[in-house]
């Protein structure tokens, strides 16, 4: 991540938010998957959103305020008992709001540069904050930046009270409440929020095999985090189209990609992810199933049976043999590559799905350097894919028995400059959070949590199956993974175009550059061996951000910026 010693935003105000109504929940223990958590940073998550047409902060405010009666823990505070026992008191202490501006940055300030800058640090409270400090500092913080033409509202939660899941669903309330009051942008008075049902509504129950007698020993002061903060790393975003990613899952299960016949494909990954999703319509689970059985039914019955490889496994192990060859490791190194999962589905009997807390563990699958680069990305997958199907409530009782025999701290790190980390998850709701003046046009996170090796996977903001991949690497991994021909075939390129009117864009498809007027901008080659070499420049006409011709429609997404346009150029 790119430095700057020189702050860009102002703080204007910092206060407490209380609840509107005192909390009558019982103190809540940490679990087994709570409790390792108190040595990692505090959660920061946040969303870049369009000008509202009028002041936000009072509003914002409110609704912060009904949303923490609905989610008591968050304006608590983390209780040692003389036992050493650690619970969440939900004593109504309320939640950090801070109130900052930044009128010399744009949205393109942060989105555009190649690596996530550095000031995006200041979107948020609570900067590299150890989750123990929550015995002193508010569970949760929430600030709001007034960017010059956008609004970014950044959440900072204490990773020892929540995992992902519960932390989309507390901001998907938040923005739920805010969105459902009125379209005046203002508290409505004669709305009766106190008694509106909310979408997903947050289980605090502590009963599961995750409550443990056992005790967590900390050091006097608490806990540090297990990496080094002050590790040189790159952070950038490499997005990935719906159609690059079936792509590569075609090329993964041994099939040929079409568009056409994708479609019916992806239609079942994703009705198969609804049957298990938190975020989908229960009363849906009928219909799900039979579909899914009639697509079975209707598939070659000659057809060899092999275990279907998921998008979102194709493109870890894409991530993993590429960073692998990125490092440059001897062949006989063994690498890691961890996978977050979610629990709540896999215990039985089964949490709910809007389970409060964390309900996480870490899947480690090894090979060595050697056996990466040897064998394709099939067989990588493979290797992921069967350690996740056999993650099921035995091995999740067995992990929570391994922890209380010897509890401890997770150690999150890359301890031996061979190890990948997969947290978050595109599945989460990050993009249906709509406040009332606009869908979110981007995610971004803090310096929460990051060391060389660590990966997070957001939605991308176009849906249908799109992925953001946030990756931090040491610089020379970085710059080798940039260009890993094999990775970045299948990377959304990002171009910035120097054009202020309307006019004629010149693809030159045979060169792999486009110019606009006098600026010519490479491409680097990524051969494509399903696909053969274009030998012809073609003229596409731009009028108003919009390209006129059909060729070119998917290929091409321009985006109005006041004096600049972007072009995004699907590389595949």
């Amino acid at each position: 991540m790119s430095s700057s010693d020189s702050p860009t935003s102002l703080i204007i105000s910092k206060s407490t938010v209380f609840p509107e109504r005192p909390s009558a929940l019982a103190d809540l223990p940490l679990s087994v998957s709570d409790l390792p958590m108190l040595s990692c940073h505090y959660i920061q998550k946040g969303l870049f959103f369009p000008l509202p047409p009028s002041p936000i902060i009072p509003l914002l405010k409110s609704y912060l305020s009904q949303t923490l009666s609905r989610f008591p823990p968050l304006a608590g505070r983390l209780t040692t008992y003389p036992t050493g026992h650690v619970h969440i008191t939900c004593n109504d202490a309320g939640a950090d709001f801070i109130h900052a501006s930044a009128p010399s940055l744009s949205i393109g300030d942060v989105l555009d540069p190649t690596d996530v800058p550095d000031c995006v640090k200041e979107f948020f409270a609570f900067d590299r904050t150890v989750s123990y400090s929550g015995h002193h500092n508010a569970i949760l913080a929430v600030q709001v930046t007034e960017l010059s033409d956008a609004v970014f509202i950044g959440c900072s939660v204490n990773h020892a009270v929540m995992d992902g899941t519960s932390f989309w669903n507390f901001f998907n309330t938040f923005a739920e409440l805010c969105r459902a009051s009125s379209s005046s942008l203002s508290p409505n008075e004669n709305y009766n929020y106190t008694k509106m049902t909310i979408t997903r509504q947050p289980d605090f129950s502590r009963n599961s095999v995750l409550i443990s007698p056992a005790v967590l020993r900390v050091p006097a002061g608490g806990p540090e985090v297990t990496f080094n903060v002050d590790e040189p790393v790159r952070e950038r975003i490499f997005s990935f189209s719906r159609e690059a990613i079936q792509k590569l899952k075609a090329r993964t299960n041994n099939k040929k990609w079409s568009e056409n016949g994708d479609v019916l494909l992806s239609a079942v990954e994703i009705l198969g992810k609804q049957s298990n999703d938190p975020y989908q319509n229960k009363d849906n689970d009928a219909r799900v199933t039979s579909i899914i059985e009639n697509w079975s039914k209707n598939s070659n019955a000659n057809s060899k049976t092999t275990a279907e490889i998921s998008s979102f496994q194709s493109l870890c192990a894409l991530l993993w043999r590429s960073v692998t060859r990125a490092r440059n490791l001897p062949s006989s190194k063994t690498t890691t590559f961890r996978m977050a999962v979610n629990c709540r589905h896999r215990l039985e009997p089964k949490l709910d799905a809007f389970y409060f807390g964390n309900a996480i563990q870490s899947i480690p699958t090894y090979a060595t350097a050697g056996e990466l680069l040897s064998y394709d990305t099939r067989w990588c997958a493979e290797q992921l894919n069967k350690n996740v199907k056999a993650y099921d409530n035995d091995r999740v009782r067995g992990v929570v028995g391994d922890w209380e025999r010897d509890p401890r701290v997770f150690p999150l790190g890359n301890f031996d400059g061979a190890m990948m980390t997969v947290g978050s998850s595109p599945r989460f709701p990050m993009y249906d959070n709509n406040f009332g003046w606009g869908r979110p046009m981007a995610i971004r996170s803090g310096r929460a949590n990051k060391f060389d090796g660590k990966i997070s996977a957001f939605p991308g903001r176009e849906g249908g199956g799109s992925v953001d991949l946030e990756v931090v690497l040491a610089p020379d991994a970085m710059a080798g993974l940039e260009t890993d021909s094999e990775f970045m075939h299948y990377v959304l390129y990002h171009l910035r175009l120097n054009f202020s009117t309307p006019g004629d864009l010149e693809l030159d498809l045979s060169s792999n550059s486009i110019s606009a007027e006098s600026n010519a901008f490479p491409i680097a080659p990524c051969p494509d061996p399903d696909r053969p070499e274009p030998q012809a420049t073609s003229r596409i006409h731009v009028m108003d951000g919009v390209v006129m011709d059909a060729e070119f429609q998917q290929a091409f997404t321009l985006m109005n910026k006041t004096e600049w346009k972007c072009c995004t150029l699907h590389n595949y």
